[in-house]
C-alpha cells in the first residue's frame, strides 16, 4: 500500500499504543508499535493483550456516528431494505441506497476499517508464528482466532464491494493481503473466487483448532467460527457445509439455546443474553458514545437520534403473542406516515452491548440448508421449533416447496430485524432484489432490482490514489 493507506494503519496503531513502557502494554490490552516484539510476543500475557486490542477495535470510534465499528457496517445494511425506515439523520444516505460513490463516507469506511483489522491480524499471526516463548498449542489457538477474524472481515469486503458470489466468482474483489501490508507492499484487485478460497482456508483452520473456551463473548471461539463459516457457505450455496457448520455453531438443540423471556430485555447486555454467541461489550468508560448503532438510532424512550422506524407491512407480520412484537405507535401516526411504528427492541445507554451473532440465526441457517438438501420435513420442524418458542400461539404452517423457503427467509427477518442487515444479505445472495412497499419515507426510488449494482459499493478514491496497482478503471461499470 502507498503512503495514504499505510497512514490509516499507523493511525490505528497510535490510538491503541500507550507508551513504550512494557508494563503499560501488558496491563492495558492493545495492539502496539512502539513496544518491542519481544514484549508483545514474548509471553502469553503480551499475546493476549494484542488480541484484546484487536477485539476492542470492533467498537472503534471512527469519523462519524454512521462509521464507527463493525456494528455500523451491519446497521447500514439494515436500513437498505424494506423492513426498516430511516428518517433524515445518520444512515439516511444508506437508507436511500445512494451512499456508494468513491469519495463518500460509506465506501471509505467499509473499505478501510476491515483492512485495518485484517492488517492487525496479519501482524499478529506473523508475530505468534515466529515466537518461541510460548507452547505450540497456545500459539495454534491464538492464530486460529486471528485467522477467523481475518477471514470474517475479508467476507465483509467481498459482500460490500462486488456482486454476490454466485453471480460470477471470477469478478474482481478487493486486494488480498496474507501478510502485513508493510511486508508485501500494495496489491492489485483479487477475484471473488480467490477471496472466498482464502476465507474458507482461514475458517477451516479456525474450526479445526479452536475450542469452546474464551475470555468473554467478545472473543471468537469454535462456535463463533462455525457461525462465520455457516454464513459464508450460505453465500456460496454450499448447503451441506452450511447445515453442518450452523448445527455445530449452536449445538443442535434449539430448546437448549433459545430463551424467549430474554428477547425484550433491551438487547444491551452480552453477559445476561444467553442467546448471544458473539457481540461487542461496552462499559461506562469504554464505549462508542453517541455512535452505538443500532441502539442509539432505534431507541425512542431515551435521548437518542430517534432515527429508526418500521414499515407497516413488516409490523403486520407479527402476531400479538409473539415476544418479538415490540412495536408501538408512539407518536400517534396514521397509516401513511413513515414515523408510525417504532420498536422497543433496543435499549440505549453508553454502556449498551451490541449483538453480532445469535443462536436463533444458526437454527434458521440450518433450516434453510436442510430445505436445500432435500430434507423439507427437517427444515419445517426446525423452523417451527423457533416459531413456537417465540410465539406460544404459533401454528405450524403447511408450506412446501418455495413457499417453505420463503417462510424461513421471512422468519429470519422477523428474528433479526435491525441487527445485522439480514434482509439485505438474503436478497443479495438470492439475487432477488428488494421492493419498497408500505409507508416508507423514500419508496420505490430506493428499491433494489435483482443484481442491482447498488448492492455493492465503489472502490474508494483514496485507495485508487494511494495504490499503484489500482486506477480509476476499477469503478468502470460499477
Amino acid at each position: 500500500m502507498k503512503k495514504l493507506h499505510i497512514k490509516n494503519i499507523v493511525l490505528f496503531l497510535l490510538v491503541f499504543n500507550l507508551t513504550s513502557c512494557e508494563n503499560d502494554f501488558l496491563d492495558e490490552p492493545q495492539p502496539a508499535t512502539q513496544v518491542s516484539s519481544e514484549v508483545v510476543f514474548g509471553s502469553k500475557k503480551g499475546i493476549n493483550a494484542y488480541m484484546s486490542g484487536i477485539i476492542r477495535y470492533l467498537r472503534a470510534d471512527w469519523s462519524s456516528v454512521d462509521s464507527s465499528g463493525f456494528n455500523a457496517m451491519l446497521y447500514a445494511r439494515s436500513v437498505k431494505g424494506n423492513d426498516v425506515i430511516n428518517k433524515a439523520t445518520w444512515y439516511q444516505w444508506d437508507y436511500e441506497n445512494i451512499n456508494r460513490e468513491p469519495t463518500w463516507r460509506r465506501p471509505r469506511f467499509s473499505w478501510t476499517y476491515p483492512y485495518i483489522i485484517i492488517d492487525e491480524t496479519n501482524h499478529f499471526i506473523r508475530g505468534v508464528e515466529a515466537t518461541t516463548a510460548v507452547e505450540e498449542s497456545f500459539k495454534t489457538q491464538m492464530i486460529a482466532q486471528a485467522k477467523a477474524i481475518r477471514a470474517y472481515f475479508y467476507f465483509q469486503l467481498a459482500l460490500e464491494f462486488q456482486h454476490a458470489y454466485n453471480y460470477d466468482p471470477s469478478l474482481s474483489a478487493p486486494p488480498l493481503y496474507k501478510e502485513p501490508a508493510s511486508v508485501t507492499g500494495p496489491k492489485g484487485m483479487s477475484t471473488l473466487q480467490e477471496m472466498y478460497d482464502f476465507i474458507l482456508e482461514d475458517l477451516t483452520f479456525a474450526v479445526e483448532n479452536l475450542s469452546t473456551d474464551r475470555i468473554s463473548k467478545s472473543y471468537v471461539n469454535v462456535n463463533v467460527a462455525n457461525g462465520m463459516l455457516a454464513q459464508v457457505y450460505q453465500t456460496m450455496n454450499n448447503w451441506t457445509g452450511a447445515e453442518e457448520a450452523a448445527r455445530k455453531a449452536y449445538g443442535g438443540s434449539p430448546s437448549s439455546v433459545l430463551h424467549p423471556e430474554q428477547y425484550n430485555n433491551g438487547f444491551d447486555d452480552i453477559a445476561e443474553s444467553d442467546e448471544w454467541m458473539w457481540g461487542m461489550a461496552q462499559t461506562e468508560d469504554q464505549n462508542q458514545g453517541w455512535a452505538g448503532a443500532p441502539h442509539v438510532i432505534a431507541d425512542h424512550r431515551v435521548l437518542t437520534y430517534y432515527g429508526t422506524y418500521f414499515n407497516n407491512d413488516f409490523v403486520a407480520l407479527f402476531s400479538d403473542t409473539d415476544v418479538r412484537n415490540l412495536f408501538e405507535n408512539r407518536y400517534g401516526g396514521g397509516d401513511n406516515v413513515f414515523w408510525r411504528w417504532v420498536s422497543n427492541k433496543f435499549a440505549f445507554t453508553f454502556a449498551c452491548d451490541v449483538p453480532f451473532m445469535r443462536t436463533a440465526e444458526m437454527i434458521l441457517i440450518e433450516a434453510e440448508a436442510k430445505y436445500h438438501n432435500g430434507d423439507a420435513a427437517g427444515a419445517h420442524n426446525l423452523l417451527f421449533a423457533l416459531q413456537s418458542n417465540r410465539d406460544p400461539e404459533a401454528v405450524k404452517s403447511t408450506n412446501t416447496g418455495t413457499a417453505l423457503l420463503d417462510e424461513i427467509l421471512v422468519e429470519r427477518r422477523k428474528e433479526l430485524y435491525a441487527e445485522n442487515g439480514v434482509e439485505w444479505f438474503d436478497a443479495k445472495r438470492y439475487r432477488k432484489g428488494i421492493t419498497r412497499t408500505g409507508n416508507h419515507r423514500i419508496g420505490t426510488s430506493a428499491s433494489l432490482t435483482p443484481d442491482d449494482k447498488r448492492f455493492f459499493l465503489k472502490v474508494p478514491q483514496e485507495e485508487i490514489d494511494s495504490n499503484e496497482f489500482i486506477d480509476d478503471s476499477v469503478n468502470a461499470d460499477r
